[in-house]
């Protein structure tokens, strides 16, 4: 019989997931942790909340369904409490037995790392987080099909404007919010971009498509590229796009998702360094503590794909002409789609690169990670070879011939990030200045979420970077590499199995065990969080993902397939409805003046800062521009 850990007070009641006092008539509610560390760091955070209570870690088991007996861990006869006198509460007095012990070398390293920030003093860093979301989607007529209208004016110069832009066609758009000091607030920024865009695309007849699969496509002739004027720059955009389409075909561009981008403060950072007595600069154990995080998320990375995957079905125009080994939905094929799948976006027939499968990037530290990618961009590959980089005529086709154009090319789960100057390489800032935030790049679009996302999402998204950057990191070989590769490939095309078995190091581990094996000290970073920003939405949240975790059937791909079946729909079909929904509520949701104005005034601006630029005059050929571009590679 399988035991945990659980928390009762001098009143004979239990700490519930909620932080509520339970009685024993409601087991299943009562927090609990399988592991003792995690559940006395609980405790200790807990005391802290309310120095009036006499709290006690008891060892209950569980019956059949994991649900504790609390009948068999009576307080008094099970365990001797642990009290906690006001210093003992807030300073975490030393002399204290259950702090001696948390401080004892056998705790692992994530549970000093949460006791340290646990401390009083430190409870409220994470306040200095920061974090901005990204969010891609296609613009298509009332029919369903991609828009072929030029980037509407009325939203501005795709190349300036702040908050819209355009990925990879003239009819992705991608709208960006700023750094933002709480959820709420990024939630805000991207409320309002869509409200302004739909007001926009409303006048011309269009909408947003809000699935990350695309709508019915007629091939690469009907995928416009994006424009972005006549510099320099704007050219080198455009031509990266026309090798884009050379190298993987248009079709596969069309894919939208969102990426979320968050930074941690320096006074999180300080006290890390402290505990681990490092030394050197702040900034290089901030790069290196961040690579540490993106190792770790690449581990896990399959946790996000089972909880958020939102695409395990497509509309059969996207494989037109390509093998492939989804099946039919229904006996017409109106849709194709893996039963089990959870986000076929991040699957081999999304972002992924089958030429890029010789490029193995390392993430051990910055140096390893910028002489790896460099090969990328330095090295020519024969079938680019073959397209060359321009037509007879002089046309560009491509930047260059090597298996990389930029950096941008590589496709990642998650990239460690550093704003930069125009004109300046990523790989170069990072070299010069070190990481500065990480951007997480495997979230599918939400269908049912007029933003794609949504709170629950993105406090889950926040936990679960903290969780990868206070656990333990080991350094990663080719041997894991690959593992984690084809770990991701099954999550993507069979997360759902509940018989589905995934490789960790030697052995083998069930998804569903596996993943549910870490919620307790993901717990632990959402109670962090939330006594940081005084709330409980990011346990909450966790607790949420954690029923899903138990129920496949909870998960936004099984919503999808379920509803396809139940109401007899194609995929583009029930997409399109769902686009159409998000249409009506936006065309009820007025902006207020103030945020009109704004973009108003963005939109104009950004297209005089266009023809300010344009109007600069230079001596450099472009293919001059290019040869210094290109020479910055040499710096590193």
């Amino acid at each position: 019989m399988k035991e945990v850990f659980i928390i009762c007070n001098q009143y004979g009641q239990f700490l519930g997931k909620q932080s509520q006092w339970l009685d024993e008539s409601e087991p299943s509610a009562v927090w609990r942790s399988p592991h003792r560390d995690v559940a006395l760091n609980y405790l200790i955070e807990n005391s802290a909340r309310d120095i009036e209570q006499r709290l006690t870690l008891l060892q209950c088991p569980q019956n059949e369904k994991d649900i504790p007996l609390l009948g068999d861990a009576a307080p008094a006869q099970k365990s001797a409490p642990v009290t906690f006198d006001e210093s003992d509460a807030v300073v975490l007095d030393a002399d204290d037995d259950v702090v001696a012990e948390l401080d004892d070398a056998d705790l692992d390293i994530f549970s000093r790392r949460v006791q340290v920030l646990q401390q009083a003093d430190n409870v409220n860093v994470l306040q200095g987080m920061r974090r901005g979301i990204e969010k891609e989607s296609l613009r298509v007529t009332p029919e369903g099909k991609l828009a072929q209208t030029p980037h509407p004016i009325a939203l501005g110069s795709a190349l300036k404007h702040p908050n819209i832009t355009t990925d990879f066609s003239e009819s992705l758009l991608e709208f960006i919010t700023p750094p933002c000091k709480t959820i709420n607030e990024a939630l805000a920024w991207l409320d309002s971009i869509h409200a302004y865009t739909y007001s926009v695309l409303e006048k011309q007849n269009e909408k947003l498509w809000v699935a990350s699969m695309p709508c019915v496509l007629e091939g690469d002739d009907q995928i416009p590229l994006a424009q972005y004027g006549s510099s320099h720059n704007a050219r080198m955009k455009t031509v990266y796009r026309e090798g884009l389409g050379n190298r993987y075909g248009r079709v596969m561009q069309t894919i939208a998702g969102i990426h979320y981008n968050v930074s941690f403060p320096d006074a999180l950072w300080e006290i890390l360094q402290e505990q681990d007595g490092d030394t050197g600069s702040l900034q290089d154990f901030k790069t290196q503590r961040y690579f540490d995080l993106i190792r770790n998320f690449r581990r896990y990375m399959w946790l996000l794909l089972y909880l958020f995957g939102s695409s395990p079905a497509i509309c059969p125009t996207f494989l037109q002409g390509r093998n492939h080994k989804l099946q039919a939905f229904d006996d017409k094929a109106r849709s194709l789609y893996l039963p089990a799948a959870t986000s076929l976006r991040m699957g081999d027939l999304g972002y992924q690169s089958n030429a890029q499968s010789v490029l193995m990037v390392c993430y051990n530290s910055l140096p390893t990670y910028i002489n790896t990618l460099k090969k990328g961009l330095t090295t020519s590959f024969p079938a680019y070879e073959e397209i060359g980089v321009r037509d007879t005529s002089g046309h560009y086709n491509q930047l260059n011939t090597n298996l990389l154009q930029i950096e941008n090319e590589f496709y990642s789960t998650i990239r460690p990030k550093r704003v930069t100057q125009p004109g300046v390489t990523p790989i170069v800032a990072l070299h010069e200045n070190g990481v500065e935030y990480i951007e997480v790049r495997c979230m599918d679009l939400n269908p049912y979420l007029p933003l794609g996302i949504d709170e629950d999402t993105a406090h889950f998204i926040e936990v679960f970077l903290l969780w990868c950057l206070l656990s333990e990191s080991p350094t990663t070989d080719a041997a894991e590499y690959q593992r984690l590769i084809r770990n991701q490939t099954l999550a993507v095309e069979r997360g759902r199995d509940a018989d589905l078995l995934l490789e960790d190091g030697a052995q083998q581990r069930n998804l569903q065990e596996w993943g549910l094996s870490f919620f307790d000290r993901i717990a632990a970073c959402a109670n962090l969080l939330d006594a940081a920003y005084s709330t409980d939405a990011y346990i909450v949240s966790v607790e949420k993902q954690r029923a899903r975790m138990q129920d496949s059937s909870l998960t936004p791909a099984a919503a999808v397939l379920h509803d396809m079946q139940e109401h007899k729909k194609s995929f583009f079909r029930l997409a399109g409805d769902l686009s159409a929904q998000h249409a009506e509520y936006f065309s009820k949701h007025a902006l207020s003046a103030e945020k009109l104005a704004y973009f108003e005034e963005a939109a104009s601006s950004s297209v005089q800062k266009q023809q300010e630029l344009e109007a600069i005059t230079t001596n450099d050929s472009f293919d001059e521009y290019l040869s210094k571009y290109y020479s910055q590679y040499e710096k590193v």
